[in-house]
């Protein structure tokens, strides 16, 4: 069935982001020609990527490139036309994370912190890092000492509590939900982003998605419902990638996820839970590839969370107390909330 006739209209053709087709990187000359002449192959685009062209629009499969269009969907006239479900031949984990840093790393700077899964992203990318902190924060230096074993560039961005304080109206009103934890990371992530534009970069290459797809978080260590739990993780991913580029989108950068890579999804999907979180240790299998590519003292750190290591959660407290609200983070959130909105 024809879905439509635009061979033969030059059409006004835009996308943002990155395509694949099969594993190979796409050119924007040959991503306009296969929209043109044969859009039915949009269906197998992989990559990070908003496209529109006349009425149409199509978006990545995961929806990590923001756009106006449903995730992983082609879209004519407002109706569905057809998913978008590429299916890369299937590989083991460590060549679908080594593929998807790849196919990424051609441009764009690394958010290092230090943990194995930026640190993982860091050395296959080889491209400079950037990380972000409170003075004398545990990310900024275990971020440096990364950087030196794998003999990269790395900027430290070192953060005040008053940036911190003319951020958070920027930062609350741009994350959907506007509660201590998304705002504490969101904050991270707003000075990474501003790091990145003020040193030249739009690409901002990330660790996010490998806590819920290979178990890091501490809470799993104890749960009783490890395999439930982190199915429910991993479908939250979405509004986590919502809030991360919503926050990069305010300094004119985007944020692009190997993890979040259909190959390196569908590889780690297949793990059974017991195997991802095992003697005490989480992310098993991530820092068995780890271990492949730098000291296993580094492939098996256990890193704080971002809002933590980089000290700003403890900041984000403070403030809080230094604007009556002791006890409560959420309220002052609130209050901000407030102000911006003439309440």
């Amino acid at each position: 069935m024809v879905l439509y006739n635009i061979r033969q209209v030059r059409l006004v053709f835009h996308y943002n982001g990155w395509i694949e087709l099969d594993g190979k990187r796409l050119s924007h000359d040959e991503v306009e020609e296969i929209t043109r002449m044969a859009p039915e192959t949009i269906r197998r685009f992989g990559g990070e990527f908003a496209l529109s062209f006349g009425d149409c629009q199509a978006r990545d499969h995961f929806g990590i490139c923001p756009g106006p269009s449903p995730k992983g969907a082609f879209v004519c006239n407002g109706a569905v036309r057809f998913p978008i479900e590429p299916y890369p031949v299937p590989q083991t984990l460590a060549d679908a994370i080594c593929m998807a840093v790849k196919l990424r790393s051609d441009e764009g700077i690394t958010a290092l912190s230090g943990g194995v899964d930026s640190s993982l992203v860091a050395v296959l990318a080889q491209r400079e890092c950037l990380a972000v902190g409170l003075a004398g924060s545990h990310d900024l230096m275990r971020a440096q000492h990364a950087a030196k074993l794998f003999n990269l560039s790395c900027t430290s961005v070192v953060i005040t509590r008053p940036e911190i304080e003319v951020a958070l109206p920027q930062v609350v009103n741009a994350i959907p939900i506007k509660d201590p934890v998304n705002t504490s990371i969101a904050l991270t992530q707003y000075f990474i982003a501003r790091g990145a534009h003020e040193l030249g970069y739009e690409r901002i290459l990330t660790g996010q998605g490998a806590d819920e797809l290979f178990g890091g978080y501490a809470r799993y260590l104890t749960t009783k419902t490890l395999a439930d739990d982190l199915i429910r993780d991993v479908a939250a991913l979405e509004m986590q990638v919502i809030r991360d580029q919503s926050v990069a989108a305010l300094h004119d950068t985007y944020l692009s996820m190997p993890y979040m890579d259909i190959r390196v999804v569908r590889a780690a999907l297949a793990i059974p839970a017991e195997e991802k979180v095992k003697d005490g240790e989480r992310k098993v299998p991530l820092r068995r590839v780890a271990e492949q590519y730098m000291p296993e003292e580094l492939a098996g750190y256990g890193k704080k969370a971002m809002q933590y290591g980089s000290g700003i959660w403890g900041e984000l407290k403070k403030l809080a107390r230094k604007n009556g609200y002791k006890t409560s983070v959420q309220d002052y959130i609130d209050q901000i909330l407030r102000v911006e909105h003439g309440h």
